[in-house]
């Protein structure tokens, strides 16, 4: 991956340490590369979540911009209201960030946040994706993947129910700017994040956020399983613009799957025909993707 210039360690800290999140959490991570690469004047949209619960204790907060949280159906329709409300003041410099898990924009989130993208409203919204409800106790998503052990899935998630492709989904609407990231790859998630921030117009940011309890591994591996997820093509980083152009972020020589699934502890009831067909799958999606997208990446 070249390097980037406008990586930045000088940019101000907008998430304090001494916060409650998990040690390795993922989220807390993709939170602050964002808030870095978005800067001081903005506002953050925050749903129930992980996020939600560090972030709206009374009576302090860990992130140092001003926060309106929100419950979980209404992020994007929270985050819609207060684009307005800046707009009717004739703001036009201060960003809109809405801040989501997977249960906030998979799932309960969805209808608001499909609405928010088809109206173009002009906010980026970020969806920390850890795969299952962790904050109320690791349960099922939609964007829990095949075979992952949950506490309403205790033999692991259903073969008939894999992942649901939530990008996509955002992409159909034909938005300005939509983009996966990993916080195994900072500098290229901080630089989506900058890209985000000067367009106008309705932006997404998917981030594979790993999750130390409720994938069941320990906190050191946090980076390493979030670059297995893209190594092995499970979670390829690309970027789309306008719902059509797609240009790969990276072009990984690919790792089998297996050594990103034995490594977490959610998927240890998958048998050896599990693997074979989350492989087969991971492989198919990486062909369309290739297929569809400018072939300008840097190897991984």
């Amino acid at each position: 991956m070249k390097e980037n210039t406008r990586w930045n360690w000088h940019e101000p800290r907008l998430l304090d340490r001494g916060h409650a999140f998990c040690a390795g959490c993922g989220g807390v991570l993709a939170l602050r590369h964002v808030l870095r690469a978005l800067g001081e004047d903005t506002i953050a949209v925050i749903t129930a979540g992980c996020v939600g619960t560090n972030s709206g204790v009374f009576p302090s907060s860990p992130i140092r911009v001003a926060c309106y949280n929100t419950p979980f159906p209404s992020l994007a329709a929270a985050a819609s209201g207060v684009r307005a409300a800046l707009n009717a003041r004739r703001n036009d410099h201060t960003r809109v960030l809405a801040v989501g898990g997977d249960g906030g924009t998979f799932d309960i989130g969805l209808q608001g946040l499909s609405a928010a993208a088809e109206r173009n409203d002009d906010f980026v919204l970020l969806c920390y994706d850890n795969e299952a409800y962790m904050n109320t106790g690791i349960q099922r998503s939609s964007a829990t993947p095949q075979g992952a052990w949950t506490t309403i899935t205790p033999q692991g998630n259903l073969k008939d129910q894999p992942k649901k492709n939530l990008t996509r989904i955002i992409m159909a609407h034909n938005v300005p700017y939509v983009a996966t990231a990993s916080v195994g790859y900072p500098e290229d998630l901080i630089a989506k994040a900058h890209k985000a921030a000067e367009i106008r117009g309705f932006r997404f940011l998917h981030v594979i956020s790993p999750c130390p309890p409720g994938w069941g591994f320990s906190p050191q591996h946090t980076i390493r399983l979030a670059r297995l997820a893209v190594r092995t093509r499970i979670f390829p980083l690309f970027e789309v613009f306008g719902g059509e152009r797609i240009m790969l972020s990276m072009d990984p020589e690919p790792v089998p799957v297996v050594e990103y699934l034995r490594m977490q502890n959610r998927f240890q009831y998958i048998s050896e025909e599990d693997i074979q067909q989350i492989q087969r799958a991971a492989d198919r999606a990486w062909q369309r993707l290739a297929k569809e997208a400018d072939r300008t990446a840097q190897p991984a």
